[in-house]
């Protein structure tokens, strides 16, 4: 066959591979994903995961491009018995230390601190003596003040910092607007939009992700999501943030996480279509290390989910609903939670 025919057949036979669509799509240089697979997914096994596991999806994420992972929880020793979780739920250095070494690789670390259920002056350690990055804190809005001095703390200790304001769905309107003038000014370099019950629609997302950049820009932050899915709108959530102008992504291999899980890491891969992700090392670590887990821990969409996510709940009851053996018939539990 003539070369020029060969190079035409070969050019025709990749086309056919594209999506149509795939032209319509481009992707933002200042996007970053954080993947908390094992941070998230903790919630569902007292966060008691293999090193071998850990350190499987460490090497996933370098592989695949991700910019962050997030590894668990900075929470106090003093409030949580140590004997009754794994290691990450402190993220001591040591135990961080065996995992990754030194970290080398352009991938970085990141722990959550709960506001109010860590003891951070003592338990974070200065940057320069450890491999993390990012200091994410979590508070509910009854919380900032105790957040405010977390950040502070954090960003003086020179790490990178961010807040996820909690349960935003059940919180009144003029009090968001307060709490996001306050988290605007803030050490926080970047404000997470949590949908903590996985009960938002696109419509709301649109409303409050514009609410977050307006507060948010002007202070020169970005704008974070970290979306349930109990609705199975996790990603589209996503998706429609992203289009709004959110640059800090959330997501979960497989969904792994607390309830009806999260955002699925190798979804938002995909669909962000930047040559520096790649989505074939995640599809290998759900097959050989996330799908396994299935027989151990039930998480994802499940019918007790959807019905607190529909009414606005936090699924501590679904997870209870969940757990029983056998369940309950689901009318009933839907007729409980109506109550």
């Amino acid at each position: 066959m003539p070369q020029r025919l060969m190079a035409e057949k070969k050019s025709s036979a990749t086309k056919s591979k594209e999506s149509p669509f795939s032209r319509w799509i481009s992707y933002r240089p200042e996007i970053r994903v954080l993947d908390c697979t094992v941070r998230d997914g903790g919630l569902m096994n007292n966060h008691r995961f293999t090193d071998d596991f850990v350190r499987a999806v460490y090497q996933t994420c370098i592989e695949a491009g991700v910019d962050y992972m997030e590894l668990g929880y900075k929470a106090s020793r003093r409030m949580f018995a140590v004997n009754e979780f794994g290691d990450w739920k402190f993220c001591p250095e040591e135990s961080i230390r065996r995992i990754v070494g030194e970290n080398p690789s352009p991938l970085k670390l990141s722990v959550m601190a709960d506001a109010e259920r860590c003891d951070y002056k003592e338990d974070i350690l200065p940057k320069k003596d450890s491999v993390v990055d990012m200091v994410r804190v979590a508070t509910y809005v009854h919380q900032i003040p105790t957040a405010l001095d977390m950040l502070k703390d954090a960003k003086d200790k020179g790490y990178e910092t961010t807040v996820n304001l909690m349960a935003i769905s059940i919180v009144p309107d003029r009090e968001l607007n307060e709490a996001l003038e306050m988290l605007a000014e803030s050490e926080a370099d970047v404000i997470y939009l949590v949908d903590s019950f996985g009960a938002l629609y696109s419509e709301q997302i649109r409303f409050l992700v514009k609410k977050y950049l307006n507060y948010a820009k002007r202070n020169g932050k970005e704008v974070g999501i970290h979306a349930h899915n109990n609705l199975q709108l996790a990603f589209a959530n996503t998706v429609e943030a992203i289009i709004l102008g959110v640059n800090r992504l959330d997501s979960t291999m497989a969904g792994l996480g607390r309830g009806a899980g999260n955002c699925p890491t190798e979804l938002l891969l995909g669909f962000l279509h930047n040559p520096k992700y790649d989505v074939r090392p995640v599809l290998r670590c759900v097959e050989q290390c996330l799908n396994p887990l299935r027989k151990e821990i039930h998480w994802g969409f499940d019918l007790s989910y959807m019905i607190t996510g529909l009414f606005n709940q936090h699924p501590r009851a679904a997870i209870e609903y969940s757990a029983r053996k056998p369940r309950e018939d689901i009318v009933k539990f839907y007729d409980a939670v109506t109550e």
